[in-house]
């Protein structure tokens, strides 16, 4: 019996030591004092994932190796911090190709962190606590498939900032600097091929990182970003969502925001009824799921005790300005798909941004998916952009200039389809059926 009990015991503390633990109870995560001491993109800590990357275990990707690297970025008002970025290597790596993919976070939790969510397997829990959704893995496993290496950073920073791009776009930055001088122990290339990624909530840190590029990371040299459901105008998506199947996403967005701007949170606070607060205030320890699900189809600005104060108040309107779309030119070129029924960001704002964007000589290679949903765009159309950017990874030249295009694209279309297994496209189809 002893012998037992003693058995027992070591089992239950090997499965405990194996747990994951989150971004608010481990060490690894906290900013350094000194933080201000060392320069953007400084590799401030590194190590291998304390435990496996659960939420990959059910995609066929083999992977070589895995890194954590805590690296110091800048916050939305220039001062010093600290995030996390993952680094994965596939079996067949090329360390000279390199992919930052923002995965649309969309939350204000730390816990939703993807280098944390990676290391949960979501099929073992409630769908409540699912952290990343199957096409953000799949997608991963696609470049991955190309043999390309994968920065995943948590573009939100440290304090789970949904929205606050400025952040968002240093933070992807920093990611892409830290990724380059960690060759010494991730073999990453001193000069890689470097390209962005991202859909939705990940295409706002994309976009403004390519928008910021040129002044706070002049020395990267990107050959190609390929954004899809872009958000260039925050306060469309907050008239867009409101009383629809997102509005989940407001809450998220706006406790997001309060995490960055301090006096933000106070009149959030000050405005809030005081019955409906700690309903609201959920988001701060749930993902992106679990907020669609408690808020769905509810006024989520009636929880206020003025409605419209998140669209005329002087704080937030400042706020939501300074980190929507169009404040600088990138150099990068762009690969560009957007529903024409996206029904989370009209696409009014995306065919004006890209008009400026070319107006001020970005090449951009825009698709507009004939009779898409924000969900239905991403499914049928991100296999093109990853063929998109296995022509830069390649060293294609992209082409100069705009083009506009109304099209019809599904997952099965090649090129891109005939760049993953056969058993990626399968399940990226069984999701496009399901979302149609």
């Amino acid at each position: 019996m002893t012998s037992f009990l003693l058995h027992l015991v070591v089992f239950l503390a090997s499965v405990v030591a194996l747990a994951a633990i989150p971004p608010s109870q481990d060490d690894f995560y906290v900013v350094p004092a000194n933080v201000d001491s060392y320069k953007p993109g400084t590799i401030l800590r590194h190590r291998n994932p304390p435990t496996p990357l659960l939420a990959l275990n059910d995609t066929l990707v083999s992977l070589k190796a895995a890194h954590q690297i805590l690296y110091r970025t800048t916050d939305s008002f220039g001062n010093a911090t600290a995030t996390v970025t993952t680094i994965l290597v596939p079996q067949n790596a090329d360390m000279s190709k390199v992919l930052s993919y923002q995965i649309p976070e969309d939350s204000s939790s730390t816990s939703c962190a993807p280098s944390y969510a990676l290391q949960l397997k979501d099929g073992a829990k409630s769908k409540l606590d699912i952290v990343l959704t199957n096409s953000q893995l799949l997608f991963i496993e696609a470049a991955l498939q190309q043999g390309w290496v994968v920065l995943v950073p948590d573009h939100e920073g440290p304090q789970a900032a949904f929205l606050a791009n400025i952040q968002a776009g240093q933070a992807v930055l920093d990611g892409i600097r830290a990724a380059i001088k960690s060759s010494c122990f991730t073999g990453i290339s001193r000069c890689p091929k470097l390209t962005m990624w991202g859909y939705s909530g990940g295409s706002l840190a994309t976009n403004w990182a390519a928008e910021l590029q040129p002044s706070y990371a002049p020395e990267l040299h990107i050959s190609g970003a390929a954004v899809g459901g872009t958000v260039p105008n925050i306060s469309a998506v907050i008239v867009a969502v409101n009383e629809q199947l997102a509005a989940g996403l407001l809450p998220a967005g706006i406790l997001g925001l309060a995490n960055e701007y301090p006096d933000l949170k106070l009149l959030v606070d000050q405005q809030l009824k005081p019955e409906l607060k700690e309903k609201f205030y959920k988001p701060l320890s749930q993902c992106i799921v679990a907020n669609g699900l408690e808020f769905a189809f509810q006024d989520i600005l009636e929880y206020f005790e003025n409605p419209m104060f998140i669209l005329n108040n002087p704080i937030p309107t400042r706020v939501i300005d300074e980190n929507n779309l169009g404040k600088s030119t990138p150099r990068v070129p762009f690969y560009w798909y957007q529903g024409i029924k996206d029904e989370i960001s009209p696409i009014q704002f995306t065919d004006e941004l890209v008009s400026k964007y070319c107006s001020e000589g970005v090449s951009i290679e825009y698709l507009r998916q004939i009779g898409a949903t924000h969900g239905e765009n991403e499914l049928n159309t991100s296999l093109s952009a990853l063929a998109w950017l296995k022509d830069r990874m390649d060293g294609k030249q992209a082409n100069s200039g705009c083009t506009r295009n109304d099209v019809h694209i599904t997952v099965q279309d090649p090129p891109g389809s005939g760049l993953v297994s056969k058993e990626l496209l399968d399940s990226l189809v069984s999701l496009s059926e399901q979302s149609g």
